[in-house]
């Protein structure tokens, strides 16, 4: 069980992982003491998340809603900060936990804030291990942090993972479900629709993680990260489809075992492992019940139907400014497929052109990381307009 009192900031609170988090939270409140709460434009779900919570503070990220979130939380002791340095100050307040689940390359500032205060943070956005992984990395070393991954894929790594006897470990198996289109033509799916898209047959997540789940791009992504979660060589990282999402991922060792993390598909199991770690707490969440599976199937990744994954590796060798592009050019291609101006096939299409047309360029620190990462998504909304 977690310490008594353990200090918590959520940023990103209103989000899927977020909701998950508070979800924990709730089925032991006096375990938890709140610090913050963050939001990007959300004010209702956030006042009422803080109110819940008895958080001592939120913030609320769009700063033209400062007033809107105080009037939210008139009568209540909950302090109010609104704008982009209230957020990234909320990320720099002393916590023994963070949970950093801010969607997208909006979540790598307050990342990096909250690595640098040398406590535990949990991640659950993928974009910034992706575009800064090894300066997140090393932050977090000099900072005597501890990186605790969210993501199911990571998170079961991580509980079977022997970081003492790593020479020992043959590869890691980043399972996938395969998303919504795993049984689909290619002409089906170049006239897959938003809609369908966002509707994953194992998960409830949002729709930027949920389109990305059906191009496979989260799986690209989570190749990437994992190359510096766990300081593992491409050789060793192997992505493996498996439709039924209850193992969600294994470490294979050179013995010939194979140690795999099972659990229902809800993501309250890792977050409460996250949060309780290093040891155990009870959650809300939905539990695996063995006796009601019938069949646990593998598969081959379908390489001609979902490319990511090989762009990942490819970036991956090529250096960080590749990863950077990566992310960035399919943030704004997911984003053009849920506005409809681009087909499905088209984001990784676009994903492809831009890494094909994308300079490589040597960047030194977080600054050369943001304005790489800005020339690329304009670069990318210029291909698609």
């Amino acid at each position: 069980m977690a310490e008594l009192g353990r200090k918590i900031s959520i940023l990103g609170a209103t989000g899927s992982v977020g909701k998950s988090t508070v979800d924990v939270i709730l089925s032991s409140p006096d375990t938890f003491d709140v610090q913050v709460v963050t939001a990007n434009n959300n004010v209702a779900a956030l006042a009422e998340t803080a109110k819940a919570l008895h958080a001592r503070q939120a913030v609320i990220a769009n700063a033209n809603l400062h007033q809107e979130l105080k009037d939210a939380l008139s009568g209540t002791n909950i302090g109010v900060a609104a704008g982009r340095e209230a957020l990234l100050d909320a990320a720099s307040m002393p916590a023994d936990w963070v949970m950093a689940s801010i969607v997208g390359m909006a979540g790598l500032l307050p990342v990096m804030k909250a690595v640098e205060q040398g406590t535990c943070v949990a991640i659950a956005n993928k974009e910034p291990l992706v575009a800064a992984g090894t300066l997140i990395v090393e932050t977090a070393r000099k900072a005597g942090t501890t990186l605790l991954p969210v993501d199911s894929e990571h998170n079961a790594i991580f509980q079977v993972f022997d970081g003492q006897n790593q020479n020992a470990i043959e590869k890691i198996i980043l399972t996938a479900s395969g998303g919504p289109f795993r049984t689909w033509t290619l002409e089906d799916m170049d006239k897959a629709t938003p809609e369908q898209a966002i509707a994953h047959p194992n998960w409830d997540m949002g729709a930027k993680i949920s389109v990305d789940s059906a191009t496979m791009m989260n799986k690209a992504l989570e190749v990437i990260e994992a190359r510096y979660l766990f300081d593992m060589p491409l050789e060793k990282i192997e992505v493996l489809v498996h439709p039924q999402s209850v193992i969600h991922s294994m470490v294979e060792y050179v013995d010939g075992s194979v140690l795999a993390q099972l659990g229902a598909s809800d993501m309250r199991t890792p977050i409460a492992h996250t949060l309780a770690w290093p040891g155990r707490m009870k959650t809300p969440g939905n539990r695996l019940d063995l006796k009601k599976l019938s069949q646990l199937d593998f598969e081959t990744l379908n390489t001609q139907k979902f490319p990511s994954v090989a762009l990942a590796y490819e970036s991956l060798r090529m250096g960080q400014s590749t990863c950077v592009a990566f992310n960035a050019a399919n943030e704004i291609a997911v984003d053009s497929f849920l506005q409809k101006k681009i087909g499905f096939l088209d984001i990784v299409k676009t994903v492809q052109t831009v890494l094909n047309g994308s300079p490589f360029e040597s960047l030194s620190g977080l600054d050369d990381i943001i304005e790489f990462d800005k020339m690329i998504r304009e670069q990318t909304k210029s291909l698609i307009v």
